[in-house]
C-alpha cells in the first residue's frame, strides 16, 4: 500500500467519525495514533502516566472535534500530533506554573546588566548567522527548535525524507557552531 493511500485511509476515517459518529473508524483511528501519541509524547520528556493521560485526551479530541479536520490543509497524522504537541505544551505549563505559596513577594532582583548585554549580543549574532544559512537549511532549523518538531514530523510536513532533513540539520547547526564560535 502506497503512503497516499494510507493517508486517504485515515481522513476517510476521520469524515466518518465527523459525518457519521462512526465508532469503527474512531476505534481503528484509535488504534493507529494512540500509541504513536503516547511514544512521541514519552519522546518528548513526559512520563508514561502524563503520556497516557494526554494521548487519551488527544484522542478524545480527535472524535469531539472531526468537524474541524481539513484533509487539504495536513494530513490526518500532522493534524493528531499538533493535537497532541499542544496538550503537551499545556501539560508542561500547567505543571510550571508555581503555587501561590511558592511565588516570590517583593520585587525581583535586578539581572546583571553584563549578563543582559551579553546574552542580547548572542542572540543578535545567532540571528545574523541563521540569515546567512541557505534557504532549505533555515527553514528546517526554525521547524526543528523554534517549531518544537522533531525530524519525523518535520519529513511528514514537508515531505522530504527522513534523511535530508537529518543531513540538512545536521550541515545547518555545523555551520551555526562555525560562525558563533
Amino acid at each position: 500500500m502506497q503512503a497516499d493511500e494510507v493517508e486517504t485511509d485515515w481522513a476517510a476515517l476521520v469524515i466518518r467519525v465527523r459525518d457519521h459518529q462512526d465508532k469503527a473508524a474512531f476505534a481503528a483511528l484509535f488504534r493507529h495514533f494512540a500509541p504513536r501519541v503516547k511514544a512521541f509524547l514519552m519522546k518528548s520528556g513526559a512520563d508514561a502516566t502524563l503520556a497516557e493521560e494526554c494521548a487519551q485526551d488527544v484522542m478524545a479530541t480527535l472524535w469531539q472535534k472531526a468537524g474541524l479536520f481539513d484533509p487539504s490543509r495536513a494530513s490526518v497524522a500532522t493534524w493528531v500530533f499538533t493535537i497532541a504537541r499542544n496538550r503537551r505544551i499545556d501539560a508542561l505549563r500547567k505543571a510550571r506554573r508555581p503555587e501561590p505559596e511558592d511565588l516570590p513577594w517583593g520585587p525581583e532582583p535586578e539581572p546583571d546588566q553584563a549578563e543582559v548585554l551579553e546574552a542580547q549580543q548572542d542572540t543578535d549574532r545567532l540571528g545574523a548567522a541563521l540569515a546567512q544559512l541557505p534557504e532549505k537549511q533555515r527553514a528546517l532549523i526554525e521547524r526543528a527548535f523554534y517549531g518544537d518538531l522533531s525530524h519525523s514530523e518535520i519529513a511528514a510536513e514537508t515531505g522530504l525524507p527522513l534523511g535530508t532533513i537529518k543531513s540538512r540539520i545536521r550541515l545547518a547547526l555545523e555551520r551555526l557552531r562555525q560562525q558563533m564560535s
